[in-house]
């Protein structure tokens, strides 16, 4: 079952935020972890889902970051400018990618873009939310746990969905945090996310398909319980495999990654007209994922040609 309000996901694990952009707060005995960062213009939004459900927000002192897209670490740096002892985990990649001067000011393009096509503006007016210089952290790999007393978080890098994404798992309440590694819940369906390495998003997705997962927390829109949270990955799995043959099949007849990516982006909002990224960084996204999928059609056809 799909669920997009805000509010208790089970015991110990919170949803935060708006449909299309949510993060997570998980409630160890000593420590609670915020998982993922959203959007920048949330914050008002979960400040005020904080105080509606009595959330301790002194007891967070950690924040995970699943992956470096501005959509996934807008709340970053308001967080730890509000609270100063946060600690933030991130991959190696994840942070070489956060001091990079072109990132930071992707990030707050975009940011400031998605916020205008949700009509949200007005939710940043009053809020240090740009990312700068002052925001460092602490790293984490393939094995690392993060304890938060009571319950735990275990780390499993998955790569393809950009080159930092990991995932996040927590064996206690069989809850999955793939974000975009794991397809978006889109209203009805699953939208495979494999930007920066289509083979590497599949692989990742293989290896979270051996995990037992009774909630799966999607970054955006919202969270899956009950039989389809069990089976999701494994659809995911399909769907994506689906899309590459599609993928495939369009750039085999119009031989242009450009062609390829114009009809696809037409396909795309015909179908989700109210999807949160714009066209114009969504083709941006798309493109990646085309090069990818053509450059790999391209080294077969001539290694066969030898």
């Amino acid at each position: 079952m799909r669920n997009r309000d805000a509010g208790r996901v089970c015991d110990r694990l919170w949803y935060l935020g708006r449909i299309e952009s949510g993060v997570y707060l998980l409630e160890g005995d000593h420590s609670s972890l915020i998982i993922s960062g959203g959007m920048s213009y949330l914050a008002p939004v979960v400040l005020e889902q904080m105080r509606a459900f009595k959330i301790n927000e002194d007891k967070m002192d950690k924040l995970l970051i699943l992956h470096a897209h501005f959509d996934h670490v807008g709340l970053v740096p308001f967080f730890k400018r509000r609270h100063p002892r946060l600690e933030v985990f991130a991959l190696a990649r994840g942070w070489e990618i956060l001091r990079m001067e072109k990132a930071i000011a992707t990030i707050n393009a975009s940011s400031l873009m998605v916020a205008q096509r949700m009509k949200a503006e007005e939710l940043l007016k009053g809020f240090d939310l740009e990312w700068r210089d002052d925001v460092s952290g602490s790293v984490v790999s393939e094995g690392s746990v993060i304890d938060l007393g009571g319950v735990t978080v275990r780390i499993l890098e998955t790569p393809g969905h950009s080159s930092c994404s990991l995932s996040a798992y927590c064996p206690e309440l069989k809850a999955l945090f793939p974000s975009d590694g794991g397809g978006i819940p889109f209203e009805d369906t699953i939208a495979p996310a494999g930007n920066s390495d289509y083979t590497k998003y599949q692989q990742s997705l293989l290896k979270l398909s051996t995990l037992d997962v009774d909630y799966l927390c999607a970054d955006h829109y919202g969270y899956v319980t009950g039989d389809e949270a069990r089976t999701y990955i494994a659809k995911s799995i399909e769907v994506a495999r689906e899309h590459r043959g599609q993928i495939e099949a369009a750039y085999r007849r119009t031989g242009s990654v450009e062609e390829t990516v114009r009809e696809a982006i037409e396909k795309v909002y015909r179908e989700m007209p109210n999807y949160f990224l714009s066209p114009e960084i969504y083709t941006g996204v798309y493109r990646q994922t085309v090069r990818h999928i053509a450059a790999a059609m391209d080294s077969s056809k001539d290694s066969r040609d030898v």
